[in-house]
């Protein structure tokens, strides 16, 4: 019979991780409502520093929360502190999941939520939505390959290295966004037109994160031991 979810101790070391990383999250937010704000102001300079910056944001936001929550934890050997505590292998790893979840998502969402507004209500085209969600897709995907690859492989190179080949697509996969013509030739238009093929990217994107955690959770749930 297997022991319940040890839900005060899973609530505690999330509020933990919130408590210690949100002033940093703060300043990433702010620089995220700077570069929308360049955006949003829609000259071509602006517009293309407002971009740039916004992505460095994202992608940073997603590196420091798996960075600090996780690699930095093993770094300092707080796991034994952690197994004084009346959790369970499942109870950490749930706690690490939504803490690094939340970490991330809660700037995550407010920037990408940011991003659609300024696209609808700014001199921004429209039609710029559908590669603003879809960025926003392959950045959430990107993050949850190195969350899965951190939460399983203790190596810190390859951690590094997923953290960094996954956001390094960036380029790639707008270039190759840019080659399908149902897709790009909508994004300086003032109507979101969504062809079949940005929705199945989209659909794509999400089953996929959705796998990459339940595969991490999976995995946790055939550990009896913290080791």
């Amino acid at each position: 019979m297997k022991a319940s979810l040890n839900l005060p101790a899973i609530r505690a070391l999330v509020v933990k991780d919130w408590q210690l990383f949100e002033k940093q999250l703060a300043a990433y937010v702010a620089a995220g409502l700077l570069a929308l704000a360049l955006i949003g102001h829609a000259t071509r300079w602006s517009f293309y520093l407002g971009s740039l910056l916004l992505i460095i944001v994202m992608v940073a936001v997603s590196c420091f929360a798996i960075s600090t929550s996780v690699l930095n934890e093993r770094k300092e050997k707080t796991l034994a502190f952690v197994m004084s505590l009346p959790v369970a292998p499942l109870d950490f790893y749930l706690a690490k999941l939504v803490s690094n979840l939340v970490t991330f998502g809660v700037p995550f969402g407010l920037l990408a939520a940011g991003a659609v507004a300024v696209t609808l209500w700014t001199p921004v085209p429209d039609g710029l939505l559908t590669l603003v969600l879809l960025l926003c897709g392959h950045l959430l995907l990107a993050y949850c390959v190195a969350l899965c690859v951190a939460l399983q492989v203790e190596s810190e190179g390859w951690n590094i290295f997923a953290m960094i080949a996954s956001s390094a697509l960036i380029n790639p996969f707008m270039a190759g966004l840019s080659q399908i013509p149902d897709i790009a030739r909508h994004w300086q238009g003032d109507t979101v037109v969504w062809s079949w093929q940005a929705l199945s990217i989209l659909a794509l994107q999400g089953l996929g994160s959705l796998a990459l955690l339940a595969y991490a959770g999976w995995r946790h749930l055939r550990k009896q031991a913290f080791f």
